[in-house]
């Protein structure tokens, strides 16, 4: 092999979901000088794909033609600091993109998995927890034991969705809700944040007065609630002992985090819409969250992951990536390579993936039972079959349920 450089930089797009707008996938292509040697690394910004792919192929490719692709850090660092301005989703993503396929390359250079590139293996399987959902607590139960009978010992239970019962302002207005509605009414997706709130607790009181103690319960806040209701929410839920709280909190509130770690123990995670190191930081020197959930490719991809975990096991904080259906399965591969060679990692969101995403990412993390495991092949473990993929093209339009809206009308955090 002469000397390695980078030949090609493709973003591709492809919507494996039946053309669902939450179900647009970016993965990054680098080629490199030597034939057949390529990596993949997950891009996917749903909301804003067109965007991600116009940075990868418009910005990032000419930068990145002719460098040598081993350079890891010193590529990462580069692109991170090109455009000048820095640490939007937009260039995070695109960024992930090229620094999931350089580790996949070499991995492959290797001959090896990228978890022993990491240190190896410090478990064979990463534990994994599951989504139940339902319309009253009596389904939510329901769902639950449905994925203890699996084997799972982690499940979240969430009732109605994000912020409870959703829907239009007309289907609110045509259901006995106890919203009362502002009119004339906005477009949008609209939730009652009290109503939530007070519906949470008397979820988890069903729950534990029906399951026992036996299951790790998780429930995610999404940020639906103001401060002080985060806190009475997290105070509230103190007695039922979950396994973690996510979300309590949107990053531009993370001070209340204090007030929440003053008032009760509920182990809190956060995280997955973290773009800058300044919205962690401070939450992880101050020993404030339990668990860090960031969403990999958001953060620019394996180069920050790593060191983000690494710095977290000094202060005693475990891992909990970002892991729901809108990530690619290479996002879900990358995530499942760090669950296995983290020491302090805690446990894998996972949505799973129909038999077409299987077919056309061939190497996907297989789910055992209640654990996911990597495959042994080098680098990520897995590929793309490109002309599968072009046959499911991502779909126009934008997202309804970003489009959060209280009972008055009033905007909200999605």
């Amino acid at each position: 092999m002469g000397t390695l450089t980078i030949r090609d930089v493709r973003a591709i797009l492809t919507s494996p979901g039946e053309g669902s707008l939450q179900k647009r996938l970016i993965v990054v292509r680098v080629e490199t000088s030597e034939p057949g040697l390529y990596g993949l690394g997950c891009a996917t910004f749903t909301q804003r794909h067109s965007a991600v792919r116009v940075v990868v192929e418009e910005f990032l490719k000419p930068l990145l033609i002719g460098r040598d692709p081993q350079r890891i850090e010193d590529l990462w660092q580069t692109i991170h600091v090109n455009a000048y301005w820095r640490s939007g989703p937009v260039m995070n993503n695109a960024l992930s993109g090229v620094d999931m396929a350089l580790w996949d390359i070499k991995g492959k250079l290797a001959g090896m998995p990228l978890y022993e590139l990491l240190g190896g293996k410090c478990r064979e399987g990463a534990a994994v927890y599951r989504h139940a959902d339902g319309a009253e607590p009596e389904e939510v139960e329901a769902n639950v034991r449905r994925f203890m009978e699996q084997g799972l010992r982690y499940i979240r239970a969430q009732m109605g969705g994000y912020g409870g019962k959703m829907g239009t302002p007309y289907s609110f207005r045509e259901t006995s809700c106890e919203m009362s509605m502002v009119s004339p009414f906005s477009p949008g997706a609209y939730f009652d944040p009290e109503a939530y709130a007070r519906s949470v607790v008397r979820l988890f009181d069903h729950l534990r007065s029906t399951l026992g103690e036996e299951a790790e319960l998780l429930h995610d806040v999404h940020e639906r609630l103001v401060p002080i209701e985060a806190v009475r929410l997290a105070k509230g839920l103190e007695p039922h002992r979950l396994f973690f709280l996510e979300d309590v909190l949107p990053p531009e509130q993370i001070e209340w985090f204090r007030l929440i770690r003053q008032q009760c123990t509920t182990p809190l995670a956060m995280g997955e819409l973290f773009v800058n190191a300044n919205e962690w930081k401070p939450l992880v020197e101050g020993r404030l969250i339990d668990f860090i959930r960031c969403h990999i490719s958001a953060i620019s991809g394996i180069t920050p992951a790593r060191k983000l975990a690494t710095v977290c096991e000094h202060f005693g904080i475990r891992t909990a990536w970002h892991g729901p259906g809108d990530v690619s399965p290479v996002g879900h591969a990358a995530n499942v390579h760090l669950d296995v060679s983290a020491p302090n990692f805690g446990v894998q969101e996972w949505a799973g993936f129909s038999e077409l995403e299987q077919e056309m990412f061939p190497g996907c993390p297989e789910l055992r039972g209640a654990y996911a495991y990597p495959n042994d092949r080098p680098g990520l473990g897995i590929d793309l079959d490109e002309k599968l993929a072009a046959k499911y093209p991502c779909p126009d339009g934008v997202l309804d349920w970003t489009q959060t809206r209280t009972p008055d009308g009033t905007a909200a955090y999605p």
